[in-house]
């Protein structure tokens, strides 16, 4: 059974505890890897001069402590262990993520995925790509 590492349970320890139920749920399932929580200043600026987000510091969930925002990706036993180009694996992780926030959080925390920021279900419509984003929508 899939299970998280330490620098994964590092990332976890900065989140909002509501992203606990939803993380482990999943994790029983289909292995994959917190890729990033909370983000400091410097990390928040450096994301963002890189493209890796359209929020500049503090305007992102990631920067609230604890983070309202995580950024997952599949995980492979072998290298490379993250594939950012297998749309597909984020795809599907994210109906996970999706499925267990449904019984793990109420209504008024839903969440948000990178990959439909609108979520009205069409992929196709999104401006920016964030395929292995997930927010809080309430603070």
């Amino acid at each position: 059974m899939p299970s998280f590492g330490q620098r994964s349970r590092d990332r976890i320890a900065t989140l909002d505890e509501r992203w606990e139920g939803v993380l482990f749920q999943v994790i029983e399932h289909y292995d994959f890897t917190i890729v990033c929580g909370f983000r400091d200043m410097a990390a928040q600026t450096f994301a963002f001069e890189q493209s890796f987000s359209t929020k500049q510091w503090p305007n992102s969930k990631h920067n609230v402590n604890p983070s309202l925002a995580v950024d997952i990706a599949p995980w492979h036993s072998d290298l490379p262990h993250i594939r950012w180009e297998r749309k597909e694996e984020f795809i599907f992780l994210a109906g996970l993520i999706v499925g267990a926030s449904w019984m793990n959080l109420d209504g008024d925390d839903s969440i948000r995925w990178g990959g439909d920021w609108d979520s009205d279900g069409d992929q196709r419509d999104q401006t920016f790509m964030d395929i292995g984003h997930f927010e809080i929508r309430s603070g």
